[in-house]
């Protein structure tokens, strides 16, 4: 372990409490210069730590600093040793993912960071990725096809809801195919996207990205009108750990479906009347598609949308959009 980190987590256990810098050389068995230099550099990383003479160092509460330490807090005993990376600032989780994998990283990493200067949403639109937000990836590698893969979409949504209503005590709901819901308002978007081998057509890999917002009072007007946050008293770091666990704990056994049932009962849209878009566009399918109205009778066990149009005929969507007609 690095000093810093040996710092830190002697700071964590004493929270409230002021340690001298003689008393963390002598305990971690490294010079008062190391000690110091670990100080200033866990403070340029974000962290509030207060230094009076005569008293020592005491780490300052900051439940949405995002630290490596306050994330394995977050893990099961199961990931506790997955890999995870924390960025203060880097364009994309799932692009850095995706270099990590590249240069011979191992899957069921996690990357996350502070803030994304050029976060993805679906079809390459722009994700607003400010500091008030939980940006993170989580990298699988499959055994099963790419039809397979909106199932992990689909768990990655109710690991999302499980992870906010056990450490930000708020209820979450789904709207399929992958958007969380808080309060009926957007909190949190997945970004599945796959690498696969051209030969075998196998997927080499699954990069599941997830972008939760915790504050959107400094949003821009318009997406104040229709985003909304998990707001509390929480540990940010605690909640994204949990969320990549529980992500890696329901994709280690996709086949096994456990997440149907909890999908089906968070979603927002069963017994609903939407409107559907099928077909390609490049922005926005309201504007680009015409719709069709449909009432959602079900989610199935492969997480399609059964659906029934005006004329009575059913159908099932593995893909597409939907809106809710009010």
């Amino acid at each position: 372990m690095a000093t810093k980190d040996s710092v830190l987590q002697a700071l964590q256990q004493n929270r409230g409490q002021y340690l001298s810098g003689e008393e963390l050389s002598t305990s971690l068995d490294v010079s008062r210069t190391s000690v110091w230099k670990a100080i200033k550099t866990l403070r340029s990383e974000g962290h509030h730590i207060e230094a009076v003479t005569n008293k020592g160092y005491m780490l300052i509460a900051d439940n949405r600093l995002i630290t490596e330490s306050g994330v394995r807090e977050g893990l099961s005993e199961a990931n506790k040793d997955v890999p995870v990376y924390v960025y203060d600032s880097i364009d994309s989780t799932n692009l850095q993912a995706r270099r990590l994998m590249m240069e011979g990283a191992h899957e069921g990493l996690v990357v996350i960071a502070r803030q994304q200067t050029a976060g993805r949403g679906r079809l390459g639109r722009g994700f607003y990725s400010p500091r008030e937000g939980i940006y993170l990836s989580v990298v699988i590698r499959p055994d099963f096809d790419l039809s397979k893969s909106v199932l992990i979409t689909s768990a990655a949504a109710v690991a999302v809801c499980e992870a906010i209503e056990d450490v930000a005590g708020k209820e979450a709901r789904i709207k399929w195919v992958n958007d969380v819901y808080v309060n009926d308002r957007k909190v949190c978007g997945i970004l599945t996207e796959g690498i696969s081998d051209f030969e075998t057509g196998r997927i080499e890999y699954l990069i599941i990205g997830i972008g939760l917002n915790t504050d959107v009072s400094n949003f821009p007007e318009d997406l104040r009108k229709i985003a909304g946050a998990v707001e509390g008293d929480y540990s940010a770091s605690r909640l994204a750990g949990a969320i990549a666990s529980r992500t890696l704990d329901y994709a280690s056994d996709i086949e096994a479906r456990t997440f149907i049932e909890p999908y089906r009962r968070r979603n927002i849209v069963i017994g609903k009347d939407v409107t559907v878009y099928k077909g390609r566009y490049k922005v926005s399918p309201e504007d680009e598609l015409e719709g069709v109205s449909a009432k959602v009778l079900d989610i199935d066990d492969d997480g399609r949308l059964v659906v029934e149009y005006a004329d009575g005929s059913q159908d099932t969507l593995s893909s597409g959009e939907i809106t809710l007609r009010f």
